[in-house]
């Protein structure tokens, strides 16, 4: 059992890649010393999967809502007006995960644009944190926020990746930036800005079951995993890992309104 106290800000534990082994995963998340994991939204047909998970591990897993950038498809309105009304109810933490995503390209960017534009007044009007997938479109997402950032927004621009200058910026609107598995990758040059970003707007995440760390990138990722990016941001910043981790997760829980 680890003495120091983790949280993962973005897992998708609720997805079928978890389903055979759900306890087994849970445990080597406890024996790392991760106390909360929080679970984003991508898509209504994961709805009572996520719900599912929720309830079943209602101390650990904590369901946010939103629709991914990735299925802002033709039903996209259709989609998040089922959304609403599951935000409605109140058991939801934040508003994500949502965005832009230029990488795949596989949903029409205006689209993506309004769904996200909507996602954000949702966050303003029921005060909830934004979490925020900005693949290849850190800039636009930046220029987003800031164009509604009255004061009141908050959040992660999650599986942050981007260049010290974006960070600066993420800072200045009061977003937080949540580094997972790349920071672990030899050619992402991500240890190098990890080491000038503020510890107070780092939180940790492992995205799994995508992004596994090194050296286990390639397998399946889980929340357990926290302890090699932790390792590695540690080295980074010449700092210890408990201090890391008490840090962090002091951010984390400040920004979902958690305490333990």
């Amino acid at each position: 059992m680890s003495h120091q106290r983790l949280i993962d800000t973005h897992c998708h534990l609720y997805l079928e890649d978890f389903e055979s082994e759900v306890s087994e995963v849970m445990q080597r998340a406890v024996e790392a010393g991760v106390i909360r994991i929080y679970m984003p939204g991508i898509d209504v047909a994961n709805v009572a999967a996520l719900k599912a998970m929720a309830d079943r591990f209602p101390d650990t897993c904590f369901p946010m809502m939103g629709l991914h950038p990735c299925y802002a498809d033709e039903n996209a309105f259709a989609s998040l007006s089922l959304m609403e009304k599951e935000l409605a109810t109140g058991r939801y933490c934040a508003i994500g995960e949502v965005g832009l995503d230029y990488h795949w390209e596989v949903s029409d960017r205006t689209v993506q644009r309004k769904a996200f534009e909507q996602q954000i007044q949702w966050a303003m009007d029921m005060h909830l944190p934004l979490i925020i997938h900005s693949r290849q479109s850190t800039t636009d997402c930046i220029e987003l926020i800031k164009k509604y950032q009255k004061g009141n927004l908050k959040g992660i621009f999650h599986c942050f990746g981007g260049t010290l200058e974006e960070a600066k910026k993420i800072e200045d609107l009061g977003f937080l930036v949540g580094i997972g598995g790349v920071v672990t990758y030899k050619n992402a040059g991500l240890k190098e800005i990890v080491k000038e970003i503020p510890i107070s707007q780092i939180v940790l995440e492992t995205d799994a079951p995508y992004l596994s760390p090194v050296p286990l990138r390639g397998k399946r990722n889980e929340p357990s995993y926290l302890t090699h990016i932790l390792a590695v941001i540690a080295e980074a910043r010449q700092e210890s890992p408990e201090s890391i981790a008490e840090q962090t997760t002091k951010n984390a829980l400040k920004l979902f309104g958690h305490s333990v």
